[in-house]
């Protein structure tokens, strides 16, 4: 609270603590300026700002968007481009921002309280008052090169998505569900062609309306200085009152006092065509408008009743149209929280000559749903799981509320009195209890049957792929001849120019008034590990938690890693090594893990339904999964995981065991799986970003990879292979699945990992007897698996391959570089290249200027990979990715000649950032929990590594930064040391290709379809794959007509 010593501007409007959340909420407002806070005080490393402003604008022009790339340009006090962030950087903080269609959010993540009050008012000032310069807004919105093409940041990044399935498909359902008068009809990031005439004029006009403090909301999470707070704001608000529009004058609120909603007054199916070559699926979203955000009570009906319908695969829609009919891939559901809510079901991967015929299906299930007799104890169930989730998400979310605050700042009453009531208890979900069925029935009525609604079929279109592209180049040559040599050339000096200006050097003086903050203020999480069984080799601890897991140690041998922390839940995870299966069976984990918590179980001797198996893991569950341990630091092992209230842990053990050992293969289900994930190949090979990502690791992983064998690349042909198998030897699949169990699920192969409050947990250990009991625990442990040990030749020895991929998808380009790195975390090197990779990625850092500020690309990146001895360059949409990968190459080469000189501010920025990375790797108990066992077990590093980083890296002297830049990360962006992989608009192929040939790259043009992989998995030479799925799902199959440009040259 504010110091009775100090009178602050700021008055308490609502305090209040969750009765289910350990944390307490308070909002200010500034009686000076209208400026308003909402300070969430819990516990923990971070402390998070989302500086919102409710923005409204009715065109396309892209002024949101494009103010908020322009206000991190400098400030009236801070004239200087990447001032901010480099700043932000040295104080253990990264900034960022978002722009809604209903508001524009600026963040501050930072390390401890004392960095984040350091850079909060300079943070401030460029929001409200940004220089928003000519200069700045040619590079980052829009300009024409040199070669008479279109770039700018801004304009890159809404060049690779205006015109993929999902823009286009939501772009008119907005201009159907929205009148004219209404904000929510546009689109806030910019249409590519009003951003080519988009001027800063206009872009000062929207800042000077919307960016008032009485507009903007300070959300501030993390263990807050209130007084330290206020005071900062005290001091600011007098720098910018003569800059800012009067704070009394009068002010139109957006959305609140902005034309009324106005209901649909009828219906609307409309098709929209989206550009792809492969024209056997397409999607369908169905959109209506629910009840008021406003209306708490009927806002969590809302959702409630969309988990009963569609959230899972028991759920009445997914389990109808998904899981039996096999009409869809998916239904999903999406709520934009907005005055009249916006309620969406998406269908994906429909079989395109089908989307008329299942919409109207849609639309016969969602009838006969609120027609018959509802399934009250499962919608009760719903009403349970969904309070469970918040009370879970509170304990697990670095930010809770963030999200429901910033709503209630944009549509609610500004006093906060309806964030009190909507925020202090769960009490809506008590009341939703006692609702009769009828009540529920009506809601389906009234929400969805009697409603009128938005259905839009998104259709795919080679057609439209193919004009695209010659729209484009006709445009682009149109506009070389319009400006000719002569234009061209000023248009050149005119980008050195506005570079010039922007890249001005900031004074160091300037940098060296703010010093770094003592990381005192930084309160890590600290959590307990307790060991039993095998983990006990790891050596003997000695303290309260490891007593309490001792005096119930039953002898068993079970490796299990306990992490004591303060929670009301058990996080109980069983880690599986994966050496033993086959590699030739190891793309059958795709179908094996997908229907790992969806098959039908034997208990007692009874089957049941899987349907009735999904109803209960809901009710005793928080969440369930099966994948990759990607998150674990290993995706060559398996994770198996189960969150639970803390009472029901021996209920999550028994639950593991009766899912590993009492699952039935069955054939339907299988069917329905594999024809399933079948129609969503071709939505997934539509990205630019994940194909680069797919052709990466087919090519430079060996087949022995886990994770390569899940490959999309992989599933093209395998599960075309599976799929006939089912219907002409369906035995031979079941026994390969069968093969997988039994070589997975050894007690040699298990290590079980326990995350709780172990005082609450009843018996921790003993609670595993019956999991172990019919086990043969005679074998030693079996290593984890490693990543290095599945990386292939390829990979191993880079610098042979490069590979242009044409994508009639995509409107710009990705590129990828993959090269040889440091393979331990013990590698002397490796503190310096940390710092070098920190220093060189850094915001407003030396690539971030290079490329990004230049308008070359979205993003740049590279990527320390010690798992599997690789380092990493990406290039994130590109309207050249040549250009933007030949300019990073360019300022690795000047700092490693000597050219450019290393800037003390930015090291120090440097190794303050890695500072961050490690806060970020443990803001929560939960996190700080997961990542003591990856130290300890799957690292191998002893518990206070952190600290031995810390201190190397604060040693690193800047002959050894230079040192690995040349050795490490020189090779990334060379011909000869490097594999590159890119993905593009086909426009883009012939200058790509003659750009990276330059470079010394051979690069080969080769279809997606070349790196397909089937593992030996094939169809009888003569059969027809397609022909058989009809016999296979009945008459409601989907077809899939995609043929495969295959070649037996393809890398495998």
């Amino acid at each position: 609270m504010p110091s009775a010593e100090r009178k602050s501007s700021y008055k308490t409007l609502q305090k209040f603590t969750p009765d289910y959340a350990p944390c307490t909420i308070t909002k200010y407002e500034s009686e000076r300026t209208g400026l308003s806070v909402v300070v969430v005080d819990r516990e923990g490393p971070k402390v998070n700002g989302f500086f919102t402003l409710a923005t409204e604008i009715h065109d396309d022009s892209g002024a949101p968007h494009t103010l908020e790339h322009l206000c991190f340009m400098g400030s009236k006090s801070y004239r200087y481009k990447g001032v901010l962030d480099k700043l932000a950087t040295r104080a253990y903080s990264n900034t960022n921002a978002w722009t809604a269609t209903d508001h524009t959010a600026y963040t501050l993540d930072t390390a401890g309280w004392e960095g984040f009050a350091q850079i909060l008012p300079i943070y401030l000032e460029h929001i409200i008052v940004p220089t928003l310069t000519d200069a700045g807004c040619y590079t980052e919105v829009h300009h024409i090169d040199g070669t008479g093409h279109d770039a700018g940041v801004v304009y890159s990044e809404m060049q690779g998505v205006q015109n993929t399935q999902g823009e286009l498909m939501d772009l008119r359902a907005k201009r159907l569900l929205y009148p004219e008068s209404v904000g929510f009809r546009y689109e806030t990031g910019g249409m590519m062609e009003q951003l080519r005439v988009l001027t800063a004029d206009r872009i000062r006009e929207f800042h000077r309306e919307m960016y008032q403090p009485k507009n903007l909301c300070l959300v501030v999470v993390g263990d807050v200085d209130h007084d330290d707070l206020l005071r900062i704001l005290d001091t600011f608000e007098p720098t910018i009152i003569d800059d800012i529009p009067k704070p009394d004058a009068p002010f139109k609120r957006p959305w609140v006092e902005s034309d009324p909603f106005q209901p649909l007054t009828k219906s609307f199916l409309e098709t929209v065509e989206f550009p792809e070559e492969d024209e056997t699926s397409g999607e369908i979203t169905i959109s209506f408008f629910g009840p008021s955000c406003n209306d708490l009570l009927h806002a969590t009906a809302v959702n409630v009743l969309l988990v009963y319908l569609a959230r899972s695969s028991a759920s009445i829609l997914e389990n109808t149209l998904v899981e039996k009919e096999q009409v869809a891939s998916a239904v999903y559901y999406s709520v934009e929280v907005r005055p009249k809510m916006l309620i969406q079901f998406a269908l994906s991967s429909v079989a395109t000559e089908k989307l008329h015929e299942v919409e109207k299906r849609f639309f016969e299930v969602l009838t006969d749903a609120g027609a018959d007799q509802l399934d009250m104890t499962y919608l009760k169930d719903c009403i349970v799981r969904e309070r469970r989730l918040i009370k879970d998400s509170v304990e697990t979310s670095s930010t809770p509320f963030s999200e429901p605050i910033i709503y209630d700042f944009l549509f609610a009453k500004r006093d906060g009195s309806m964030l009190k009531a909507d925020l202090s208890n769960l009490d809506e979900f008590d009341e939703l209890a006692t609702w009769p069925e009828d009540k529920w029935r009506q809601l389906i009525k009234s929400w969805f049957l009697d409603a009128h609604h938005v259905t839009i079929l998104g259709k795919p279109s080679a057609e439209l792929s193919n004009k695209l592209k010659s729209d484009e180049e006709a445009r682009i040559q149109a506009q070389k001849q319009k400006l000719g040599p002569e234009g061209l050339l000023k248009l050149e000096e005119e980008l050195a120019d506005a570079k010039a200006e922007n890249d001005r050097d900031i004074p160091k003086d300037l940098l060296a008034r703010f010093p770094i903050p003592d990381t005192k203020s930084i309160h890590f999480i600290t959590t307990t590990t307790a060991r039993s069984g095998a983990a006990k080799k790891l050596g003997h601890l000695d303290n309260r938690a490891q007593k309490l897991i001792d005096s119930d140690d039953s002898a068993s041998p079970l490796f299990i890693h306990f992490e004591h922390v303060q929670s009301n839940f058990a996080h109980v995870s069983l880690v599986i090594s994966t050496e033993a299966v086959p590699v030739a069976l190891r793309p059958l984990l795709t179908i094996y893990l997908e229907n790992m918590f969806t098959t039908p179980i034997e208990r007692d001797g009874k089957r049941v339904e899987f349907e009735q198996v999904i109803m209960e893991l809901e009710r005793d569950t928080v969440d369930y999964s099966i994948g990759v341990g990607s998150a674990l630091g290993n995706p060559e092992v398996l994770c198996m995981r189960l969150s639970v209230e803390v009472e029901k842990y021996a209920l999550a053990i028994q639950w593991l065991k009766e899912i590993i050992w009492s699952g039935i293969f069955d054939l339907e289900r299988i069917a329905s799986t594999t024809v399933r994930l079948l129609a969503d190949i071709p939505e997934a090979k539509r990205s630019g970003s994940s194909m680069l990502s797919a052709i990466e690791e087919m090519t430079d992983s060996a087949p022995a990879s886990i994770s390569r064998a899940r490959n999309t690349l992989v599933n093209a042909l395998y599960l075309k292979a599976i799929r006939y198998h089912l219907q002409n030897d369906p035995e031979l699949i079941i026994r390969q699945l069968k093969e997988i169990r039994e070589a997975l699920f050894q007690f040699s192969n298990f290590r079980a990992v326990v995350i709780a409050n172990v005082e609450k947990l009843a018996k921790p250990v003993s609670s595993w007897k019956d999991f172990t009991a019919e086990l043969d625990t005679s074998k030693p442990l079996n290593p984890l698996d490693k990543r290095l040990s599945r990386v292939s030749d390829a990979g191993l020895n880079p610098g042979k391959l490069a590979y242009i991929v044409p994508m009639a998808t995509i409107d710009s380009s990705f590129a990828l570089s993959v090269a040889k790195g440091p393979s331990s975390l013990r590698d002397p090197r490796l503190p310096a290249l940390m710092v070098a990779l920190s220093y060189l990625d850094a915001v407003e850092g030396p690539m971030w200027v290079a490329v990004r500020g230049t308008g070359l690309a979205y993003g740049t990146s590279f990527s320390r990979h010690t798992d599997s001895g690789q380092i990493s360059y990406n290039v994130y949409r590109s309207p050249n990715a040549f250009k933007a990968f030949q300019t990073g190459r360019s300022v690795v080469e000047d700092f490693v000649s000597g050219k450019t000189d290393f800037d003390d501010f930015a090291l120090e920025g440097a190794i303050s950032s890695i500072v961050l990375s490690i806060a970020n790797s443990q803001a929560t108990m939960a996190s700080a929990a997961s990542l003591s066992f990856i130290r300890q077990v799957v690292r191998e590093l002893p518990e206070n590594w952190n600290d031995i980083v810390l201190e190397k890296v604060r040693k690193v002297e800047v002959e050894e930064i230079r040192a690995v830049m040349k050795d490490i990360l020189l090779p990334v962006l060379t011909a000869g040391t490097a594999n590159l992989f890119v993905t593009c608009a086909p426009v883009m192929e012939g200058e790509l290709m003659k750009g990276f040939e330059g470079m010394g790259f051979k690069p080969e043009v080769r279809p997606l379809a070349w790196f397909q992989d089937d593992y030996g998995m094939k169809v009888p030479e003569g059969e027809d794959v397609d022909d058989d799925e009809e016999a296979l799902d009945g008459e409601d199959g989907i077809s899939d007509g995609e043929e495969d440009d295959e070649s037996e040259d393809g890398p495998s």
